[in-house]
């Protein structure tokens, strides 16, 4: 992360501790595994690296035993190929008894390095760890080489409890309601909370956004009709919160005048995905205990994308927006996260983790003389935790044994 001496709210940016991430990465030190932190560009991953490795030099190890290429760099350029990195680092002159760490980040810019880096596993006594900004090359395509020799780290923007920690705010209900307000117009990208200037928190998503959309998704994916792919992302982010087909989405846009097929669809869906932007969220049969094939929702990996892309702010569709920040947080809790059918009946989310199910609604407040969110949860046939999250504290409580609590306190009961 950048210093800007004159826009900062707090310096608390230099090697700022993401808590969740450094316990996982304290735990895989020294494993057999290869450590692999994946994310969305701008996440965050290349200042956790850092982290890891201040903490094998304070661990005692020396400099001389580690290595660090930022492979976006251009005095990597000469290191982007597998052949030319195996050259790099046999000339480092490695024993193969002598215990080394290699960290290496956006492995994804080096051709084959899948190759390389299981050669590295082999000849050398070595703790390994890659950051990339693909999730396809950075699971499929490695498990074919490596199954069962690497773990996954999934990163993800500043949740709110790191946002305020990272903004330096005090835990007070009237402060933290109004940073809530912030943070949903803004996000948590790491580096807007050091921002006061509004045109820059507007140009940094901007530049975010362009990046992925250009690098990770257009060049990566070989794809011509950029502006295709640009009405897509556009349509998505407007439609967060409601269920969707490839079929739907192109008819829609040819009902606009823009001819774009269903298969031409599905593949923006599956490079968005891949770069992280976008979660594609599946349905969940409750009763038949099944993932629904047809329609999907997708969730944008960070509210503040949205609300710049589409020029709209926190105000606007409050229940999509906080429907978004709640699915983004369940996945960051290590939760998979499906949208629920019960008979005719859609329960928000059904999250599952270590053999548990919980289930949740989402509502910017519970709608008065009506009763249907929490219909939605009483009838179902298990005795799975309920909850609805609402934005209205008037509303906290509970109701027929179903607990109603604030956003603001469901994000920060997972510290």
């Amino acid at each position: 992360m950048v210093k800007y001496k004159v826009y900062i709210k707090k310096l608390v940016i230099d090697m700022f501790e993401r808590k969740q991430y450094m316990k996982w990465l304290v735990d895989a030190r020294d494993t057999e595994f290869i450590k692999v932190i994946t994310g969305v560009r701008r996440s965050g991953k290349s200042m956790l690296l850092k982290m890891v490795e201040k903490m094998i030099l304070d661990s005692g190890v020396t400099a001389e035993q580690v290595v660090f290429v930022n492979f976006e760099s251009s005095s990597s350029d000469s290191l982007k190929t597998s052949e030319n990195l195996k050259e790099y680092v046999q000339g480092l002159g490695f024993s193969k008894d002598q215990k080394v760490y290699f960290l290496f980040d956006e492995i994804q810019e080096v051709s084959e390095w899948q190759v390389f880096v299981n050669s590295l596993r082999v000849d050398y006594d070595a703790d390994i760890y890659l950051t990339g900004s693909n999730a396809n090359l950075l699971s499929g395509e490695l498990a074919t080489y490596l199954s069962g020799r690497y773990i996954t780290l999934n990163v993800y923007p500043l949740s709110f409890a790191e946002y305020l920690e990272f903004s330096g705010f005090d835990e007070k209900v009237g402060i933290l309601d109004k940073e809530f307000l912030t943070y949903m117009q803004w996000g948590g990208f790491p580096m807007l909370p050091t921002l006061l200037n509004e045109e820059l928190k507007r140009a940094v998503l901007d530049g975010i956004i362009d990046s992925i959309l250009f690098k990770d998704v257009a060049l990566r994916g070989e794809i011509r009709d950029k502006e295709n792919l640009i009405r897509v992302v556009n349509f998505l982010l407007d439609i967060i919160g409601n269920t969707i087909s490839t079929k739907k989405i192109s008819d829609t846009l040819k009902g606009e005048g823009i001819t774009i097929s269903a298969p031409s669809v599905d593949r923006f869906l599956g490079l968005l995905t891949d770069a992280m932007i976008f979660y594609r969220a599946q349905r969940y049969d409750i009763r038949g205990k099944s993932h629904l094939r047809t329609q999907a929702k997708y969730y944008v990996v960070d509210i503040g994308l949205r609300n710049q892309r589409l020029g709209k702010t926190y105000r606007d569709n409050v229940g999509s927006q906080l429907e978004n920040i709640v699915y983004i947080e369940l996945k960051r809790r290590g939760y998979e996260v499906s949208v629920g059918k019960f008979d005719t009946k859609e329960i928000d989310f059904v999250a599952l983790k270590g053999g548990v199910v919980k289930y949740y609604q989402v509502a910017y407040q519970l709608p008065f003389e009506n009763t249907r969110e929490e219909d939605n949860l009483i009838n179902l046939p298990d005795n799975y935790k309920k909850t609805i999250i609402t934005a209205n504290r008037m509303d906290v409580g509970n109701i027929a044994g179903i607990d109603v609590i604030h956003i603001v306190d469901f994000l920060l009961s997972g510290r």
